[in-house]
Order: C-alpha cells, then structure tokens, then sequence
C-alpha cells in the first residue's frame, strides 16, 4: 500500500475538508501533516456545517483513524475547543484519533510574537491570521520550541517559563503591550486536557499502518500556492504545503507516496496580502465573492476572488506530481454568462510566458485570458457527468487539455452528496 496525498493547489480555501470528508470511506487512516489552527477545513452534511482547525477531516468517520502529524504546530486551547465542539457529534476521539509527540506547541506567547510582528510590518504586514504559527514554527527551526511530548515530562513548566522569558524579552524589543494571565490559565488547562488523548510517536502509527496493508489519506491544509519555499514568498505560510512536506509531517519515505489528489477552485481566491494577476476588483469579483460564500472560515475575512489561473495551476500540479484532478464550487460560476480563464501572463517587457516568475510580488504580470460561454444555470441534483450542462462540460474538457490531466471530481454544492464522480473516483 502507499499513502495517497491530498492538497490544495491555490492560495487554500479550495475545500479540502469536503474531499476528505467524501473519500475518508476508501481509507482506514487520514493524517494530518503540515499547517495550525489558521486553517480552516469546512465540511458540510446531513443540514450541519462544521469548521475543523486542526483535527483531520475524516473524523466524522467513526471507522477511520485520525493522526494529528509531526509537522503540524497545534494550539491546546483550539484543540479543546475544536473537541467540546465535536462532543454533540458523539464521536469515539479518545480511540480514533492520535496526536504526535514531535508536533510543536502553540504557546499563548506565539500569538503574541505573531501579534507583535505583524503590527511592525506597517503597510507591508503580511496578512497573518495571528493564531502564532509562524513563531511557533520559527522556533522550531531554531531549535528551541515546545512539543507534544513535552507536555508529560515532569519538567514540562520549566521548559515553558524558560521560552516564554525569551518571547517576553523579544515582546519588550517591540514595546508590545500584553496581559498573559487568562490565556496562560486557558492554556495550562488545554494541556491538562490533552493528556487524556493518545500522543502517540505518529510516525510509527503511520509507517505501522503501511506495513499492515491499511488505506492512508494524507491531508494538508493552506495551498501550494502558499508553500514556504514555492509559493509567492514572502506572502506565504510557514510549512512546506506541498507533497513532499507530507513526508516530512508524517515520516513518510517518498517510495511510500501514491496518489496525490490535486485540489482547485473552478476560479480562485485568496486571503491576506500577497500578488494575485486574476484577482477581479469590480462587481463581477463581488459576485463571485457573495455567491461563493468567500469569507474566511478561520478569521471570517472576505476572500480576495477572480478567474482561474493557469500558470499558477499547472505550476503547483508540476512541484506536486499530481496524478488526479478535483474541481470544487463549480457551482459559483452558475451566475455568469462568459467564463474567462487565464492562460498565460504577459511580463513587463512584452514576453509571453505560461511560467510563474521567480517573484510575482516585484514582477507586475497582466494575465491574458480566453472566454468560454457560461452554462448560466443551476447544477441541484446533477450527480452524473452526462447530466452537466454541456457549456461546463466544454469548460471542464478546455481544461483538461491545457493541464494535461482528467478532472476526476466535480463539486456541484457545499454538502458532501454534491459532486460527480469520474473515471478512477467512480
């Protein structure tokens, strides 16, 4: 066996959590690898919709395992209230779920430093969603962080007061004012609770899992678009949010990688800062954005909207090998008369290019597109691909040719039972 990955290929918000939730049924085990609680994996079912942070999306699966990876930073407070959240839902979480020893903490501290650095940035801020998981994972790297495991060692508090004097002396530096006491007891209980659950050292339950033959679902959270080293630095997130961080996250030799899900928007979006050539700043934007529910699941942000981009598309399927093809929120595009699609950007000397430049911050791109006549109608109760309008069937076959792969999914609606299946997903 081997593990299948699944992973957005935007700037996130391309509705992970639904793909998960609908193939979790083919796996025995879905894990979490990169990424904090500034995802947000909405999933929606039987007229509930739940917004998961940090737990992996197949845990309305009683069947299925669930690991919270190496290479994800967890928030203990978000974590209780993401499990109190979970309790109408009577679910077996002290069983079917596992958190790694070797994920880094998110102290109240972190959120701070993110607080802190953000407002030093002025103008130039990033757009972080101040949940500390870039302090969080910055020290990681330096070697000096909190994990998982630290929270059963007898001198778990001493270790906490020794990083949480540096994050002070660092928020002194700032002249950043704060009041600890209320998160530090909030904290200091999350962690209390978290003990009750399995920390386990994941990257045995996972290559364990291999060996015996199971089924393994490996979920990111963010995009491609998004990845520390590939995406549209510095406007990125602070994991590598590609496949190869699912090896990384989880302990996975590459040999052992399968499937790799690629996940897109039937247009794009994007939170925060950072470049964006689609990006639509006019009604037809607005449009997008009411009718797709564009608001962050995580901050409640409205999310920046405009056409797909190709370039940026097949950038990400390239750095990922994808293999297999999900279109969400089709749906969205119901509205419009005329699609366009961007197909290539034009640079500031004139070139015609279908490749992502070095660094789309500095290098102002004009996207050159094509426009596809809209279907312009509502897709309710279409689960087969004979049964889509033929103006989406014609814009799904357009970009099939241009990306070289089949579009295996198409997701019609938010609930679970909204989509089409084709081809290997069938």
């Amino acid at each position: 066996m081997a593990v299948d990955v699944l992973l957005g290929l935007q700037w996130g918000d391309e509705g992970k959590g639904k793909i998960v939730d609908v193939l979790a049924p083919k796996y025995q085990v879905v894990a979490r690898f990169q990424g904090g609680p500034n995802a947000g994996h909405t999933l929606e079912f039987d007229g509930f919709k739940h917004v998961l942070h940090q737990i992996p999306s197949g845990i309305f699966r009683q069947e299925v395992q669930n690991i919270i990876g190496n290479g994800v930073v967890l928030d203990p407070i978000i974590f209780k209230k993401e499990i109190d959240g979970l309790a109408k839902y009577n679910l077996s979480l002290q069983q079917n779920l596992e958190v790694s020893k070797k994920a880094s903490i998110i102290l109240p501290t972190h959120r701070l430093l993110d607080a802190a650095y953000e407002k030093a940035k002025g103008d130039a801020k990033i757009g972080s969603t101040l949940k500390g998981i870039g302090p969080t994972y910055t020290d990681k790297i330096s070697r000096q962080g909190l994990r998982v495991g630290d929270i059963i060692s007898p001198n778990f508090k001493a270790k906490y007061d020794a990083l949480v004097a540096r994050h002070k002396g660092i928020l002194d530096v700032y002249q950043f004012e704060y009041d600890l006491t209320a998160a530090e007891q909030e904290f200091f209980e999350a962690v209390e609770f978290m003990k009750q659950f399995n920390l386990v050292d994941s990257e045995y339950s996972v290559n364990n899992a291999l060996t015996e033959g199971k089924t393994i679902l490996a979920e990111g959270a963010q995009g491609s678009l998004l990845d520390v080293d590939f995406g549209s630095y510095p406007f990125v997130t602070s994991s590598n949010t590609v496949t190869a961080g699912a090896c990384t996250g989880l302990g996975v030799a590459p040999k052992n990688i399968g499937e790799v899900y690629g996940i897109f928007k039937a247009y794009a979006t994007r939170v925060g800062s950072g470049p964006f050539p689609t990006e639509l700043l006019d009604e037809v934007g607005e449009r997008m954005r009411q009718e797709g529910r564009e608001f962050g699941s995580t901050t409640g942000r409205p999310r920046r909207c405009g056409w797909i981009d190709l370039p940026a598309l097949k950038y990400a399927m390239m750095i990922n090998g994808v293999t297999q093809l999900v279109m969400m929120k089709v749906d969205v595009l119901n509205i419009f008369e005329e699609i366009n699609i961007c197909t290539a950007y034009k640079l500031p000397d004139g070139t015609i290019t279908e490749q992502l430049p070095y660094d789309l911050t500095d290098t102002q791109v004009e996207p050159i597109y094509e426009t596809l006549k809209g279907w312009n109608t509502s897709l309710a109760g279409l689960r087969t691909f004979e049964s889509l309008p033929a103006e989406l069937t014609g814009y799904i076959a357009f970009l099939e040719e241009k990306l070289g792969l089949p579009i295996n999914f198409i997701s019609t609606g938010p609930d679970r039972d909204e989509c089409v299946l084709r081809g290997a997903l069938a």
